[in-house]
């Protein structure tokens, strides 16, 4: 028996199921027999079975697909195994080419269920790499029938409980010998060699087992023989072959074969199986019948490189098992007939089988080193079967192993001649007379001869060697060679056989009777061991030659190579090494792109295709062509970060240069695959631009071009319109004549073609190049193209339900406007922000894509700047005037998305075209225009929280203004602009250009706001109103008795909505920070409030020992004024301290970690909170007229701190910079201050007698007066977010509000 090794187990496993995934009816089959074992399946199982049946019948999905890994996880998720699960696992695990997790899930089916899995699920499998195993179970079940058959009154129930007994040897023997296979393969890498495999296990069988009492003592007997055979067997392995021919010949006529129902009802392999498990009563005549069918079996199953496996004349049955003697079925069929038993089937393979006809041997009567019909055939323990003659002088050359399997062979001693091959080798010459093979001793007659002749002509066997290219003799050369290459155990032989063989191949071709013979298997894995063995290179092209040209023209012989993993490992290590051909081969072994990026081979690819000119044999391709299309395959993966880094590598290695020369190949194939990778480059990295516009020819693939079919026309015309994304102006136009101009054909036409046939998401592209070639012609004047082109953009804009095609529609469009980066990106957002007035944006973004020398102002830059200009003028007149601005309804549309890629570029691209009609001739739509974008973009200008976006408006809406009726249009929204342009016009010249023509020529924006009294509320009953915050569209005010309310303001109205008492007394101070609201009271307290569907919620109280007068918070840190001297300072984490202890503070403020303190003596200091040091702004210790001079309130804006203090020092109000403490500017208003708050246009100052003095913060300059009684003070302030409500409290408990309008 052959030694069973982890490749024997991993090739028998694969090649089944394979085989179930090649055949539905198969694959049904073993489904189904699998879920009837379970009484009720997990639902997680049939999900599995559901994705895995919808992936196979897609026939088309990739073996990574979703479905595949939703399933793979489904069933490792599994609590425990059925045969359900392992069956699906393995299939999973095949599809996705895990040979090695495939077979274990496999076995685990055996180790689970035997009984199915060896009759229904996976018989091939049993047969293979079990029965060899269990034969000596085999021989006891027939040696136990026999002697029940031999008693006089033989029972049916005596037999059917032997069968019973031998289906649970076979179980038992199974589950063991299944584990033993598994650790085989689990110790793959090393250390299976010293694993034992388990013993066969034969119970003893007495008068209680099935056997008669009459012959009890002989069967105890037997029971003893059993021992012994268990005993006796070597590592649990039984010999095949007998000693004596009589013993073979009485085993095989009791050997049957039982045919399960569901079997019969599929023609797959599985159907005909031999199983020898039930043996029904036989006559004597079936004894050769018996014999044809275990030969089936046994004959040449085992080996692990069956030269027979595949039959290259009829590929298309390669997957199909059916009788090889179809004469001898016909002789022995009234055997059959009478039988009393059920048929039993023969089991071949048709891949073994020779081309049948009245002259043409089955390959089972052939010997496959003489390509003879035998004479004397022995059949080894491999399972082989060889001429005697030509087997000893094998084994007489020194040779040791049997030479198709090249496993080692216990002994040298031959064994008896195969007499039932014999047998049926006479019987088929009798029906077959005109064939007749003399014996090698003989010399053939003339007329013999010639019969042979026309015999080998008409041969397809595997193992015959033919060649009839040249009749004077490579038939025989061409026989010897391959002897010399499969069986000669010296290298130097095999050698020589690689190079001669080579030399015949280029001298006859591949001539019809040469290739079916070297695409053998047998064949194929010898030259496979020249790849493993031999160190000289002129030997290993060969050897790559010739399997590369056999490759290409034979699919099995693919299938061969790719069967174990180490044999394209050894290919890729000899390309690895300097073997540039062995690279052809890989390629045609079409390995996954993913198992490409694992391979490593990427510095060998860059090698090959970066040498120019090399000497090398003539391939059916060439090696720089191979390493091509390779790396094409490997960028095309799913993983992102994997094609980041080889794009890296190709532009760091310069490897771009040699791909671009492809551009110009004979083959088309090659030209698009150069064109594919180069654009995957310029995508990936788009410094790479340049260097492919400045070296590469476009005749070539424009030539391509009208040839190709519709992808690879897409491709072509993706990788065109990429490259002429150059940051030269110039260089671009230069191109794009170019390839208007070349080719066979018009490219324009084909172009225009290829776009109506197109599909969506690749019209956009399509549609970019060929309106870029249409402007080029006539820029003024409508044509087919553009009007095609443009419609193209528009239907994908209005494409709702594709927002990915809207995207690339857009993102297209924003390219026309031609001006890039070096990287490809288009700077159409960062030319419209300069000329919106937002410089410090241009030229973030132009630093940010190495565009700093186009900043400056050099004789290139102005040429390439004029030339961009005049191209733009061109694209935007022919976007805007087609179908009276169709386009722009289209972005609108698209603006009105939520993603936020797809609005952002709509909106650049509506703001690029409505700037670009204030420069265009008027073509009467602009109504058009403002009707389809002006809300969206007050709505942009109203609400967005990008400052460029709101740019980005405001230039749009500029250029509404051009027009008349566009300025009426925007009255109406003349509040939200005006606020907008406020916030603006810091960064923006153009905001301020716009405020100016929008307040008719007033000097400041100021100036054209008035405010209005809104409402007012009483709360006289609560004391003063000595504390008021404006948040989330509410108003809550802190009162003297400790009350907080929360008012609702909207619409003009003062609303009460909540009264809190959480407080005991006065609560003197309210402050928001984050979205938090902190309460401090003279009740020694602090409070954080939350604020939940308009009302205040208490979330926590703080103690803090000493009453509050003013507080301001920062994060987790509150400072507050207490009743004594300085400044407490409260971690609301825990702990406290005090500050400025000498100092009687009177306001504070605090920002970025710096306290700021206003005191009684006048002083004013800085504290830095993290190191406790303090700086001096104002010095004090002065008094006015014997009074002391306080700092009544103080509030930091934009890095300016503003004091209040006594006007007799002729300035009520002093601005202070906050870096140097420099006084800045004062405000010089006579009044007692004894508020303040400032905003974004405005400094509101609350004096007694209940006046608030509005003054401008640009010009220092007092605005207004605002009345808010007679008798009382104004003792707070707050102005909500947007700056358009003002609301103050009074001493008299009245709180007012004005709006600004």
């Amino acid at each position: 028996m052959p030694t069973v090794t982890p490749a024997v187990i991993l090739r028998r496993t694969s090649a089944f199921l394979e085989e179930v995934l090649s055949q539905p009816d198969l694959r049904r089959s073993a489904l189904t027999a699998s879920r009837l074992r379970l009484s009720s399946p997990n639902p997680t199982t049939l999900q599995a079975l559901a994705l895995l049946s919808q992936h196979l019948d897609s026939a088309a999905g990739p073996r990574h697909s979703a479905s595949l890994r939703t399933a793979e996880k489904l069933l490792l998720t599994l609590p425990s195994k059925n045969p359900l699960s392992s069956t699906l696992l393995a299939l999973v695990h095949a599809v996705r080419r895990r040979p090695r997790e495939a077979g274990l899930a496999l076995l685990d089916l055996f180790e689970i269920d035997p009984l199915p899995a060896r009759y229904e699920i996976a018989a091939a499998v049993f047969e293979d790499l079990f029965i060899p195993h269990l034969l000596p179970a085999i021989q006891w079940f027939a040696d136990q029938r026999s002697r029940l058959l031999g008693s006089q009154s033989p029972s049916d129930l005596d037999l059917k409980e032997l069968e019973k007994r031998y289906e649970s040897i076979l179980d038992e023997n199974t589950r063991a010998y299944a584990k033993y296979l598994k650790e085989v393969i689990e110790l793959e890498d090393s250390g299976w060699e010293d694993l034992p495999a388990p013993l066969v296990v034969l119970k003893k069988v007495g008068s209680g087992d099935g056997v008669l009492e009459d012959d009890a003592e002989e069967g105890n007997d037997d029971g003893e023989d059993d021992e012994r055979q268990r005993f006796d067997s070597t590592s649990g392995r039984c010999d095949p072959m007998w000693s004596e021919d009589n013993q073979l010949n009485e085993f095989l006529s009791r050997q049957s074969t039982r045919v399960e129902t569901k079997n019969l009802k599929t023609s797959s392999a599985n159907s005909r199986r031999t199983v020898p498990s039930l043996i029904g009563r036989q006559e004597s005549t079936d004894n050769l019948n018996s014999c044809v069918k275990l030969i089936s079996g046994f004959s040449s199953e085992f080996s692990s490189e069956d030269s027979n496996e595949y039959d290259s004349g009829k590929p298309e049955k390669k997957n199909m098992r059916i009788s090889a003697f179809p004469s001898i079925e016909k002789q022995y069929q009234d055997l059959e007939q009478t039988s009393s038993e059920t048929t039993c089937y023969q089991m071949f393979d048709s891949d073994s089988i020779l081309p049948t006809g009245k002259s043409t041997p089955p390959k089972d009567f052939v010997c496959p080193i003489t390509s003879n019909i035998f004479d004397d055939p022995v059949t080894l323990e491999t399972g082989q079967t060889y001429e005697r003659k030509a087997i000893q002088e094998w084994l007489e050359r020194g040779n040791s192993t049997c030479p198709i399997t090249r496993q080692n062979l216990q002994s040298n001693q031959l064994p008896k001649t195969n007499y039932v091959l014999r047998r049926l080798i006479a019987s088929w010459r009798e029906q077959n007379n005109a064939y007749s093979t003399p014996s090698r001793s003989e010399h053939p007659s003339p007329k013999e001869d010639a019969s042979d002749a026309s015999l080998l002509r008409n041969t397809a066997s595997p193992t015959r060697v033919i060649s009839q290219a040249n009749i004077d003799g490579t038939t025989s050369d061409l026989r010897s060679l391959i002897s010399s290459l499969c069986t000669s155990e010296v290298l130097a032989e095999s050698e020589v056989a690689v190079l001669q063989i080579e030399q015949l191949w280029r001298e006859a071709g591949p001539e019809p009777e040469v290739l079916p013979v070297l695409s053998k298997p047998a064949v194929v894995n010898g030259f496979v061991e020249i790849l493993f063995n031999s160190p000289n290179n002129n030997v290993l092209r060969s050897t790559v030659f010739m399997l590369s040209e056999l490759a290409s023209r034979d699919q099995l012989v693919v299938q061969t190579l790719t069967r174990v993993d180490s044999d394209v490992d050894c290919m890729i290590s000899l390309f690895k090494k300097g073997l540039m051909e062995a690279v052809v081969l890989i390629y045609l072994l079409s390995p996954t792109p993913e198992s490409l990026i694992e391979m490593d081979m990427v510095d060998a690819l860059m090698m090959v295709i970066k040498r120019r000119e090399y000497e090398t044999i003539l391939m059916c391709l060439k090696p720089r062509t191979a390493s091509l299309f390779i790396l094409n395959q490997m960028l095309r993966v799913e993983n992102q970060k994997d094609v980041s880094e080889l794009v890296s590598a190709l532009i760091s290695e310069r490897v771009v240069e040699g791909v671009v020369l492809s551009l110009e190949a004979e083959l088309i194939d090659e030209r698009l695959a150069a064109a594919e990778i180069l654009l995957t480059c310029m995508k990936e990295d788009g410094s790479c631009r340049n260097i492919i516009a400045d070296t590469a020819e476009f005749e070539p693939l424009l030539e391509s071009f009208s040839t190709a079919n519709d992808d690879q026309r897409f491709l072509i015309a993706h990788y065109l319109a990429e490259l002429v994304k150059l940051s030269r102006r110039t260089f671009n136009e230069q191109l794009l004549h170019i390839i208007k101009d070349g080719g066979p054909y018009s490219t324009m036409h084909i172009l225009l073609v290829h776009l109506q046939t197109a599909l969506q998401d690749q019209s956009p592209i399509v549609a970019s190049l060929l309106l870029q070639l249409d402007i080029l012609v006539e820029p003024r004047k409508m044509s087919i193209y553009r009007e095609e082109a443009v419609n193209a953009f528009i239907s994908c804009l209005k494409s709702r339900d594709f927002p990915n095609v809207q995207l690339l529609a857009a993102e297209t469009i924003l390219a026309l406007q031609g001006r890039f980066s070096p990287s490809g990106k288009s700077l159409a957002r960062a030319y419209l922000l300069k000329r919106a007035g937002m410089n410090k944006s241009y030229r973030a973004i132009m630093r940010a894509e190495q565009m700093g020398h186009v900043l400056g102002n050099s004789d290139e830059n102005l040429q390439e700047e004029k030339a961009a200009d005049e191209w733009e003028r061109r694209v935007a007149f022919a976007l805007v005037s087609h179908e009276f601005g169709l386009l722009f309804e289209a972005l609108a549309e698209g603006m009105k998305t939520k993603q936020p890629e797809l609005f952002s570029a709509c909106l650049v691209c509506a703001t690029w075209l409505i700037h670009m009609l204030s420069l265009l001739p008027d073509m009467g739509i602009q109504g058009v225009a403002r009707t389809s974008l002006l809300k969206s973009f007050v709505s942009i200008l109203k609400s967005s929280r990008d400052v460029d976006d709101k740019a980005l408006a405001m230039l749009a809406l500029r250029s509404f203004m051009n027009d008349p009726d566009g300025l009426h249009d925007l009255t109406s929204y003349i509040k939200y602009i005006l606020k907008a342009l406020r916030e603006l016009k810091k960064s923006s010249a153009l905001a301020y250009e716009m405020l100016k023509l929008l307040s008719d020529g007033q000097e400041t924006s100021a100036d054209i706001w008035n405010h209005k009294e809104l409402a007012q509320a009483f709360c006289s009953s609560n004391g003063e109103v000595l504390s008021i915050i404006c948040i989330k569209n509410r108003i809550i005010s802190g009162h003297s008795d400790g009350t907080m309310k929360v008012w609702n303001g909207a619409e003009g109205v003062l609303q009460l909505i909540q009264e809190a008492h959480e407080h005991s007394k006065a609560v003197t101070s309210l402050v928001v920070s984050g979205d938090k609201i902190y309460s401090g009271s003279m009740d020694k307290t602090m409070r954080v409030w939350s604020i939940r569907k308009g009302e205040i919620q208490c979330l926590e109280i703080h103690d803090v020992k000493d009453q509050v007068q003013s507080m301001v918070v920062s994060n987790t840190i509150s400072c507050f004024i207490p009743q004594g001297a300085g400044v407490k300072v409260i971690s609301l984490n825990g702990g406290s301290k005090v500050l400025n202890q000498n100092k009687q503070v009177k306001s504070l403020a605090l920002v970025q970690g710096k306290l700021y303190c206003g005191c009684h003596d006048n002083t004013i200091q800085e504290i830095d909170l993290a190191t406790g040091t303090t700086g001096t702004i104002q010095a004090g210790n002065r008094k006015l007229l014997g009074k002391s001079n306080p700092i009544y309130t103080m509030q930091i804006h934009d890095g300016l701190l503003y004091t209040t203090n006594s006007p007799l020092e002729g300035a009520a109000v002093k601005i202070w910079d906050t870096s140097n403490y420099n006084l800045i500017g004062s405000l010089p208003s006579t009044m007692e201050v004894r508020s303040m708050f400032i905003s974004t246009e405005f400094i509101y100052l609350g004096c007694k007698m209940g006046i608030v003095e509005v003054w401008s913060r640009e010009k220092l300059t007092k605005i207004s007066t605002l009345q808010c009684g007679t008798n009382s003070k104004i003792l707070c302030m707050a102005v909500d977010a947007d700056g358009e409500l003002l609301v103050v409290g009074t001493s008299d408990g009245r709180i007012q509000a004005w709006g600004l309008t």
